[in-house]
């Protein structure tokens, strides 16, 4: 390849997810690669692309004989009508076209990172998390990553990551087209029950649904989220979206993505999750929200979670658990199961790194 991006050559010809390591020479790397329902490969590949020779497969025949199932990869069109977003979607294990399934929408809007991305996707993944659990519940989980989600296009990184009003759209108008798109094919999106959840960014994003579009998301759990970005890390959000410019009425660049704001819009069911000592987007960010909607007498539940971090530690199961309560009870209409006990997060933890 030149230095002007002209002459390039694909020496990872496979429609993978590719994570290559070049030897210091240059003269070979080793290339491990898989899709979302292909496992690992990894292969020395010489610097023309030619594999040398073969140096592992992942085997999955245990997962596959559990019943494990891949999840969809999907392409729906974004708010435009004709841009293409990809993403996930899973389906129930004992699943029934015939029947009609609420759908839960998983959302992260970056822009430093995607959802699908942070999940793995589309790369091969036994669990992204607990969606297919979740899915089992009854749902139809959809993860969709939206115009201004990184890794594509310089354009498409730029959607809605070049203002701070920009940044307030959390990429959800691309989630309710893609949706809408999916509920256009498939007879079993019950298109009148949507909810969406999401941590941090997804957070925010989450409650940026419920209050931008009230009629579409009728149930939303918000972790950690960064509800005002001026209340924020500035060195996250400038640079992004810039700095924060007041007029001369006072108004502020940044009013327009601030959740608080839009509080007296909320209809369905919210709630919102914080750890009392999240150093990365502190509590203050969730109290800001609850102050509008108290204002704006407006009913929410509240899930404060003490003495943790961003990340909610010990308690993680817990919340998981509530979290699919909370989706069971208000989306679907039913009644959330009383003698499930999570198992101890440090047990989940000890599987986890035992399997890697």
């Amino acid at each position: 390849m030149d230095f002007d991006g002209k002459n390039q050559r694909l020496l990872t010809p496979e429609v993978a997810t590719h994570g290559v390591t070049a030897a210091k020479d240059g003269s070979t790397f080793v290339d491990v690669y898989s899709t979302v329902d292909t496992p690992e490969a990894a292969v020395v590949r010489d610097d023309s692309g030619k594999v040398l020779v073969t140096l592992a497969k992942e085997d999955i025949s245990q997962l596959l004989a559990a019943g494990w199932k891949p999840p969809m990869r999907v392409e729906v069109k974004a708010r435009d009508g004709k841009t293409p977003l990809y993403g996930l979607l899973f389906k129930p294990t004992n699943f029934d076209a015939a029947k009609k399934y609420p759908v839960v929408d998983y959302v992260y809007p970056g822009p430093q990172d995607a959802a699908c991305t942070m999940l793995g996707a589309p790369g091969f993944e036994a669990s992204r998390g607990d969606l297919q659990s979740l899915a089992d519940l009854g749902f139809v989980v959809v993860c969709i990553d939206g115009m201004g989600n990184p890794h594509r296009s310089k354009a498409f990184h730029d959607a809605h990551a070049s203002s701070p009003a920009d940044m307030g759209d959390d990429t959800i108008p691309d989630q309710v087209s893609g949706i809408k798109d999916l509920a256009s094919r498939y007879a079993w999106i019950d298109l009148d029950r949507v909810g969406i959840w999401g941590h941090s960014g997804g957070g925010n994003a989450t409650v940026s649904a419920m209050l931008h579009f009230p009629e579409f998301f009728k149930v939303g759990w918000a972790e950690s989220g960064n509800h005002d970005n001026r209340d924020y890390e500035d060195d996250w959000d400038e640079r992004w979206a810039g700095l924060e410019v007041i007029g001369p009425d006072g108004k502020s660049n940044y009013d327009a993505h601030a959740n608080q704001n839009y509080a007296k819009n909320l209809q369905g069911h919210l709630m919102l999750t914080h750890g009392t000592m999240d150093d990365n987007v502190p509590p203050s960010n969730t109290l800001l929200v609850v102050d509008a909607l108290i204002r704006a007498n407006k009913d929410f539940d509240m899930l404060m979670i003490p003495n943790v971090h961003h990340s909610y530690a010990e308690a993680t199961p817990y919340v998981m658990k509530r979290r699919w309560d909370y989706f069971v009870k208000y989306l679907a209409g039913g009644v959330p199961a009383t003698d499930f006990v999570p198992k101890p997060y440090a047990e989940i933890v000890k599987a986890y790194y035992a399997a890697q």
